[in-house]
């Protein structure tokens, strides 16, 4: 065929139909006949068949894998672990009213809200909450640095940041300094670590201001829910109880900022107790999942609620104290003392867990996910005991003493050290005789007092 131009070869490709309109018996779009495939192309489907017809040997093993894989899912997603008696998943797929029936998927709604609010935090910080520090006169200073010196540096880093008497005596010799200097230098290095107190500032007004607002919003939304008013609502019709808007949008915005709180602690400021409040989002964030798959939203409204109610004050006492206001501190960390140990020691125990455990018994009868779910809650009553006792007890002490501890699972060491390095930046070493009974009154025991 003259021109080089390729020629299909006989009986091989599409033909095109009579009329033009189209390929033969196909409903391809209209075009010419394509050429011979390329060389590369036939060799990769010849490879591609041979490979079909090979030894089926190694197939024995991605099936184990695919059977045992099928057994893991089939066993997490149990209708009789999940679901009372009687009832299946099939049973929840139905539309309902509103929203639907709670689905596992919702829970993937929550990682793009999450982002959201981090990114709204950000923001907040820098337009809103800093300018607030600053007009109540949180400074925007960097800390006082220490006078370099490597011997003591590599004590420091290597060895203690809190030298005894008998290191401190011979860091003196071997440095020719007087002791009280060295202690002066070892409190100015452990308050270079520190973060500012304008970006704790920052962060307990962030948080402040979502725990009002979520605890406003839940309080308007269960106000017109019935069963905040008749607590066995929560099991009538259980599990077919269709979500409505306001009780998703309360669900998604709550899981979403602990799961925001979940990964910015890892860039925020580095507590004592990371690791502690780590285990504490990520079972705040499983207890709510769960709940919600299981369709236990109604009590878990109750309960998120419940614990919100005195999240915002112990923040409100915090941006106090970072303001010096020291009375306004004291009076909101009794009220929030106060509203703790009622809401976590009075209302959680006799009126959640009884209908928890009693009512729900009553109504739905217990089932494998029900054990689970009240064991996980009264785990979280032990905490509530144990955090209530060391609330209880610093709120005490500030009554009798006249001024509540700064929070020990803060990085703040102690009351008196901020004081003097404010002191220290006038002078190279404020007097400091008061110290020891600052720290007794500003450094009271492991308080962790913070959050939950």
């Amino acid at each position: 065929m003259g021109g080089g131009e390729a020629r299909p070869p006989g009986g091989g490709g599409l033909r095109l139909a009579r009329d033009g309109k189209g390929p033969e018996g196909g409903g391809r779009r209209p075009g010419p006949a394509p050429g011979p495939p390329p060389r590369g192309f036939r060799w990769l489907r010849r490879q591609l068949r041979l490979w079909r017809r090979r030894p089926r040997g190694g197939s024995k093993m991605a099936t184990a894998v695919t059977g045992a894989l099928g057994l893991l899912w089939g066993w997490l997603w149990s209708e009789r672990f999940w679901l009372p008696q009687n009832v299946s998943w099939a049973d929840l797929e139905g539309p309902g009213d509103g929203y639907g029936y709670p689905r596992a998927r919702h829970i993937l709604s929550v990682f793009p809200v999450a982002a959201g609010i981090f990114s709204v935090r950000l923001l907040f910080e820098r337009f809103i909450a800093k300018p607030c520090a600053l007009h109540v006169g949180i400074q925007d200073n960097d800390p006082y640095l220490a006078q370099p010196n490597a011997i003591l540096e590599k004590v420091f880093i290597s060895i203690t940041k809190y030298p005894d008497e008998k290191r401190l005596e011979g860091l003196s010799k071997q440095l020719d300094w007087d002791v009280r200097k060295i202690q002066c230098w070892f409190r100015h290095r452990r308050n270079q670590d520190k973060p500012p107190t304008l970006t704790k500032f920052c962060e307990s007004m962030w948080r402040f201001t979502f725990y009002l607002c979520i605890f406003c919003y839940g309080i308007k939304f269960l106000w017109s829910s019935p069963w905040f008013w008749d607590i066995r609502q929560c099991w009538h019709s259980y599990p077919y109880q269709p979500l409505t808007s306001g009780l998703y949008y309360y669900y998604i915005m709550e899981l979403a900022f602990y799961w925001s709180l979940m990964f910015s602690q890892f860039i925020d400021i580095k507590r004592k107790d990371f690791l502690i409040m780590f285990v504490h989002h990520l079972a705040t964030i499983g207890l709510i999942t769960f709940s919600y798959i299981n369709n236990m939203v109604r009590v878990g409204t109750l309960i998120m609620c419940l614990h919100d109610a005195s999240d915002f004050l112990l923040e409100a006492a915090k941006l106090a104290n970072y303001a010096k206001y020291q009375r306004l501190c004291d009076t909101l960390f009794v009220i929030f003392s106060a509203v703790f140990v009622v809401t976590r020691l009075g209302i959680y125990p006799f009126w959640i867990l009884n209908t928890t455990f009693f009512e729900s018994w009553e109504i739905i009868g217990p089932y494998p996910s029900w054990w689970l779910f009240n064991g996980l809650l009264l785990i979280l009553q032990f905490l509530h005991v144990f955090w209530s006792y060391l609330i209880v007890r610093i709120a005490f002490k500030a009554l009798i003493r006249g001024k509540v501890s700064k929070d020990d699972r803060s990085d703040v060491e102690s009351s008196s050290e901020e004081e003097d390095m404010a002191t220290n930046m006038k002078s190279p070493c404020g007097n400091s005789s008061s110290n020891g009974a600052n720290r007794v009154n500003g450094h009271m025991g492991s308080s962790y007092w913070a959050e939950e």
